[in-house]
């Protein structure tokens, strides 16, 4: 799936080829989709590189190739309208009653099922570019109350490398407490400009917010705070060997 802006530049830069045979330029697409910045088509642009619908192509300016369009453009599917991603992670949410524990990285190999808390797992956070958390409920899983702690929790799916150096790995499921703050140095899912959600660490600088990746190969974005949501904090990790 695709978010709206995503689903706008994509159809954009397939229309510009089919009429031109050259991919438009970066100021056009600016203008395009109304942004004030090229940074938001670069972030675009990354975003459906990562989702399979373009590509690339190196030493060559304005270089891009459409490789697919969304299922909603196969004649095969009857039409149906395109299906954008929500931004703002919400749900029914897992609620621990048990008193707070020490988080652990992954589950005792037995559950007490009596005690078992039932997770929603709301979709895919990048530890990377930021891409869209999924509000959908995909699944339940099951997790014990020892590792979550009192309050509202969700998971989520890690896709990308960018907090591995604090353990956190591609197709690790980060279990998330939902809260609208955090301290400085917390592991958060961020929201930024209510359109993209990911994974990093928060720090305070002045009046700006750092989200800092665990990675020396990604760069700290730094943003007003206006800018940036909280949606929870990090609280457990769950990994399949």
């Amino acid at each position: 799936m695709l978010t709206r802006k995503q689903h706008e530049l994509l159809m954009f830069i397939h229309e510009r080829m089919k009429e031109a045979g050259i991919p438009p330029s970066f100021d056009e697409m600016k203008d395009a989709l109304d942004l004030k910045s090229k940074s938001g088509i670069h972030r675009l642009i990354t975003a459906l590189e990562e989702r399979g619908f373009i590509r690339r192509l190196p030493n060559r300016a304005r270089a891009l190739e459409v490789i697919r369009l969304p299922d909603s453009m196969n004649p095969s599917l009857g039409g149906r309208k395109a299906k954008f991603e929500p931004s703002v992670i919400a749900g029914t949410l897992g609620k621990v009653a048990a008193p707070p524990a020490r988080s652990a990285a992954v589950p005792p190999p037995v559950v007490d099922m009596s005690r078992a808390v039932h997770v929603p797992v709301m979709g895919r956070i990048a530890a990377g570019v930021p891409i869209e958390a999924i509000q959908t409920h995909s699944h339940t899983i099951i997790v014990p109350p020892e590792m979550l702690g009192p309050g509202e929790h969700f998971a989520l799916e890690v896709r990308g490398d960018s907090m591995i150096e604090a353990g956190i790995f591609d197709g690790d499921t980060v279990l998330i407490k939902k809260q609208d703050a955090a301290g400085t140095g917390d592991i958060v899912v961020a929201l930024v400009d209510n359109e993209e959600a990911t994974l990093k660490r928060l720090r305070r600088r002045g009046n700006a917010i750092a989200l800092e990746a665990a990675n020396p190969a990604y760069e700290t974005r730094i943003f007003p705070p206006e800018r940036v949501k909280v949606q929870g904090r990090l609280v457990g990790l769950m990994r399949k060997y």
